[in-house]
């Protein structure tokens, strides 16, 4: 896919301002109820889905570092917030790379206080986040504890379905020959113990890496 350029970056960081003040404070009473909750960069372009051949870049300079600054207020502030209910919780940056847009700030408690724990696959070889790389954020991030997982995207061995699920049989072969040149890139197998719905296996493709982070 072609890169778009992204212009007007001081209305971007705008936008980064009133995302983040926007989430700064949680919602208790709702996350009583549903014991989870989470914010995504939820800002125009990198939260929009692209329906043409090209997308917009990760950001980079001082829109990520405004970024980053902002999950981790946002971070600060959920944790303030937690520690009022006087119960376990799990609170944690979900740091993506290259998929920069994807991070997020994720909380739970309750029934959901381990909900997320196998959330992503951690590899056997583990590595290091590598603090040298933010810049003047270096401080932020040593303050945190990163364990490295991988960034996947996941198909199961029924995403095909049936020629009856599709608009033509034209349709259906399309898609079988496009999961078919998928599966023969690189990807991980994992067998379930019982089958769910019609599906047995599911395949993992590594798209990058997650820090998961929590302060120390």
């Amino acid at each position: 896919m072609k890169t778009k350029k992204i212009r007007g970056h001081k209305r971007l960081w705008k936008a980064i301002d009133q995302w983040k003040n926007a989430n700064l404070q949680l919602d208790l009473e709702t996350l009583k109820f549903r014991e989870r909750d989470h914010t995504k960069i939820y800002v125009h372009p990198y939260s929009s889905i692209s329906m043409l051949t090209s997308e917009f870049p990760q950001p980079k300079g001082e829109t990520r570092k405004r970024v980053l600054n902002g999950l981790f207020e946002i971070y600060e502030q959920w944790e303030q917030q937690l520690k009022s209910l006087n119960e376990p919780y799990y609170l944690k940056i979900w740091l993506y790379e290259p998929r920069f847009s994807n991070s997020q700030v994720v909380c739970a408690t309750g029934n959901c206080l381990h909900f997320y724990d196998s959330t992503f696959y951690k590899p056997e070889i583990s590595k290091r986040l590598n603090t040298d790389n933010f810049g003047s954020l270096k401080h932020n991030i040593s303050n945190f504890n990163w364990e490295y997982r991988y960034d996947e995207e996941h198909m199961n061995n029924a995403a095909l379905g049936h020629p009856d699920d599709y608009y033509s049989i034209e349709d259906y072969h399309q898609e079988k020959t496009w999961i078919q040149q998928r599966l023969k890139k690189p990807h991980r197998v994992t067998t379930y113990t019982e089958p769910i719905g019609d599906a047995t296996e599911a395949y993992s493709f590594k798209k990058g890496v997650v820090w998961i982070g929590e302060k120390l």
